[in-house]
């Protein structure tokens, strides 16, 4: 198949999934086992369109963001969510990702190990939907600090590829007292500066294995990712006040055996 052709399919189904409890890591790995696509070089295509899905977010947050860094006189922080908050919900992943690294790319980016935390994961956010706390943050900006920490060591649970970084952060917001829908936006907050890390981490790691075309074919599938990710983000956000987490678990479920019946019967 065409690579450019390969970029796209990779970069819509980067967009679609990034957000949503399925694991966006989990479809483009088995996406590149049914499209040829593996190796070091498509590892790492597969890590730096992410960035065209975070771009998507900090587009569609900018204002808070902003508000966050204070770049403007007429965009102040707001109160309740700051940047302590988003510290402490992206510390713990920074931390288990630097240490963990070595280990992710060569034992856990792979088929096996996506199937096996497809099923984890969707455990995880039935548990949730089952034994979530009494909210006490309804909204994004009524989380607390002891909240945020607690969401950033649920996310740490994502450095395993195809747990799904949303469905930890929302499983976990939602077991220590945050609404599903503010566990989400949380989510999304998150991604921005951990995403821009671990793309920049793995680029830079991975510099010596790609070329001119490499780069071509990245921001292809990171345009495709941009486009999808901005619908996908919108759409999901304003549906969470009527999805189930656990529906998303029960398609984990699906998409594990179907995959699996796939790659090894």
């Amino acid at each position: 198949m065409n690579d450019i052709i390969v970029a796209i399919i990779m970069g819509v189904v980067e967009g679609l999934t990034e957000f949503l409890p399925v694991s966006s890591t989990g479809h483009m790995i088995l996406a590149g086992h049914l499209l040829n696509f593996e190796g070091d070089r498509a590892d790492t295509f597969k890590i730096a369109i992410q960035l065209g899905a975070v771009l998507a977010v900090l587009v569609l947050y900018w204002r808070r963001f902003a508000g966050f860094l204070r770049i403007s006189p007429g965009l102040t922080q707001r109160p309740g969510l700051n940047l302590i908050h988003v510290s402490l919900g992206v510390l713990p992943f920074v931390v288990g990702g630097f240490l963990a690294y070595p280990f992710i790319k060569k034992v856990l980016f792979g088929p096996t190990p996506v199937l096996i935390s497809l099923i984890l994961g969707g455990i995880l956010m039935i548990a949730a939907d089952k034994y979530r706390r009494k909210e006490t943050s309804e909204e994004v900006d009524n989380l607390t600090y002891k909240q945020a920490l607690g969401i950033g060591l649920f996310q740490c649970l994502a450095l395993w590829p195809g747990f799904s970084r949303s469905g930890s952060t929302i499983s976990g917001g939602m077991l220590l007292g945050a609404s599903q829908k503010a566990a989400a936006e949380f989510s999304f907050i998150l991604s921005v500066p951990i995403m821009f890390a671990a793309t920049g981490v793995d680029l830079y790691k991975s510099r010596d294995l790609l070329n001119r075309d490499d780069i071509v074919l990245m921001l292809i599938g990171g345009a495709a990712a941009f486009i999808v990710a901005m619908l996908a983000v919108v759409t999901f956000l304003n549906a969470m006040k009527r999805l189930r987490l656990s529906w998303f678990a029960y398609y984990r479920f699906v998409l594990a055996a179907l995959f699996f019946f796939i790659l090894y019967v």
